[in-house]
């Protein structure tokens, strides 16, 4: 439970999730990081610089 005692998840609360290798959020972030990263895929946001 977040601070507060909402009863709902903090923005922490999805940033600790991310972090756990245990969890399932975790696969999704990495998968996502490495879509970003890999030029031969179509979500890459690599450089927008120019080769000369």
């Amino acid at each position: 439970m977040g601070k507060g005692g909402g009863g709902g998840r903090s923005a922490n609360d999805d940033r600790s999730d991310s972090m756990n290798p245990n969890n399932d959020a975790y696969h999704a972030a990495m998968d996502n990081h490495s879509d970003q990263l890999n030029p031969n895929n179509e979500r890459y946001q690599g450089d927008d610089e120019k080769e000369v």
